[in-house]
């Protein structure tokens, strides 16, 4: 049978845990919600979902795209994943070649998430996704921003602003979900393991290699600190184990 594309959500998938996680309860249907779990409205039940990953240039996109390959393969409810879109938009131009994102020398284990701003990363993912969304006939696109996220283009506004414009622009209706904005990152991984969802297969890492984690930047230091929190044991292949 064939389905709709306006059965379809778009999830904006970069291979890391917490759009893996996404993809895996859009596909459920958006009832995967464990005992305790804080309350998070969850993507419109669909039929089909489409992740889109979007490259722009920065160091860590092949090993990303690699694992979200992987991941995809391996996921329980792969039937109802549609094969991953792959779209470009270089930034760069914009961004020089000393910038940490596009050298691949990622900030410090400790330093703290306001320092590893990317100027626009949502603003630059969803108008990308939207462009193909509108061509495609989709209409629902999910992003994982989680709860604390100190970025000025992860707010409600900023979504709803994005949202109307995007709509208004493609004179196609587009809206944009955050379903895990109430969720830390340890109720995220809580929510994977009831799903059964590889986590091993997921990427969060600046300077990952050969399907390893660095263990040395920041983002591998917030996913240890999120395994310990969620009590679930640590799948992530490290180069070197993070500082305890």
């Amino acid at each position: 049978m064939t389905v709709d594309p306006a059965d379809y959500t778009a999830v904006l998938f970069s291979g890391g845990l917490d759009s893996a996680v996404l993809v895996a309860v859009a596909a459920a249907g958006g009832d995967a919600v464990t005992d305790g779990d804080p309350p998070e409205r969850p993507p419109a039940r669909t039929s089909k979902v489409a992740p889109i990953y979007v490259g722009v240039g920065f160091a860590w996109e092949k090993e990303e795209q690699a694992m979200a390959a992987r991941f995809l393969d391996a996921l329980p409810m792969r039937d109802r994943v549609a094969p991953l879109v792959h779209l470009h938009f270089d930034m760069r131009d914009v961004f020089p070649s000393h910038h940490w994102a596009v050298r691949g020398e990622p900030p410090a284990f400790d330093t703290p998430d306001e320092d590893v701003f990317i100027d626009g990363r949502n603003v630059i993912l969803l108008s990308k996704a939207a462009v193909y969304m509108a061509r495609a006939g989709i209409s629902r696109v999910a992003i994982g921003p989680l709860a604390g996220n100190p970025f000025p283009d992860a707010t409600p506004e900023f979504f709803a602003a994005m949202a109307r414009a995007l709509s208004l622009g493609l004179a196609h209706p587009i809206g944009i979900e955050a379903p895990f904005a109430s969720l830390h990152k340890a109720d995220v991984i809580r929510k994977a393991v009831a799903l059964r969802v590889p986590l091993e297969l997921t990427l969060s890492c600046m300077q990952p290699s050969g399907g390893q984690h660095c263990g040395r930047c920041s983002k591998c230091r917030e996913r240890r600190d999120a395994f310990r929190e969620a009590g679930v044991e640590d799948p992530t292949p490290y180069r070197e184990a993070p500082p305890r």
